[in-house]
């Protein structure tokens, strides 16, 4: 199966993605890692990126799109299937990866949209901490820690980030959808977007998935004898 994952910040991605690497075994494709892991390498290009990202710049489309088709040309188990998770980002990104994946003869099946709404995005977002000193994770509603503002994991302190207030993520939910709104019509009009409500607890999206999945004919086709 091979598959690109959309949707905002708060819809619930991260989740998503898990999801579906543990049912199906595919390979998890970051476009962010594949960044950071090419300047941890210092080759030419990951230098080239680096020196973009220490000056604040955005990393251009066809650096991008490069380290896209080196993953597709060269990792051989992509051919148990692939999900994109950050990529594409523009209409010419989603046409690049098109051309890519039909020189390699791996064309994409479906591209998931996580929809939520504002006010689900805004819950989950303000009520987001983080650990200063070990980075996990908690809520205030969905996973409060035992004490508050106190990791449990390593006793460090939690706190907010500075862009999770609701001004904010009102104005990023306005460039998403101004932004997104041109992938998910082009997905649309080649007939391989899929919908998921990301409103939903993760075990309802699940067994939503799992349905889709089943009632989807190029998943019947590909998945293995028995499951």
């Amino acid at each position: 199966m091979r598959i690109v994952l959309l949707g905002p910040p708060g819809a619930g991605k991260g989740s998503l993605a898990g999801l579906i690497k543990d049912m199906m075994g595919i390979v998890h494709i970051s476009t962010g890692d594949m960044l950071r892991e090419e300047m941890k390498k210092g080759t030419k290009l990951g230098l080239k990126i680096k020196g973009l990202v220490e000056k604040g710049a955005l990393v251009p489309d066809e650096i991008v799109t490069e380290l896209v088709e080196q993953k597709i040309t060269r990792d051989p188990q992509l051919a148990k299937g692939y999900m994109f998770d950050g990529f594409p980002r523009t209409t010419q990104q989603a046409q690049e990866l098109d051309r890519i994946l039909v020189k390699v003869g791996k064309p994409l099946d479906f591209a998931l949209y996580m929809e939520a709404s504002l006010q689900m995005i805004l819950t989950r977002l303000t009520g987001r901490r983080l650990c200063r000193q070990c980075g996990a994770l908690f809520h205030l509603k969905n996973k409060p820690p035992q004490k508050v503002n106190v990791c449990d994991l390593c006793g460090g302190e939690l706190y907010q980030r500075s862009d999770d207030n609701e001004q904010t993520i009102r104005k990023r939910m306005q460039v998403y959808e101004t932004n997104t709104k041109l992938i998910i019509d082009y997905y649309a009009a080649q007939g391989k977007l899929r919908r998921v409500d990301g409103d939903k607890e993760t075990i309802d999206v699940r067994d939503d998935l799992v349905t889709m999945l089943h009632e989807d004919k190029s998943y019947q086709n590909q998945r293995p004898s028995g499951s």
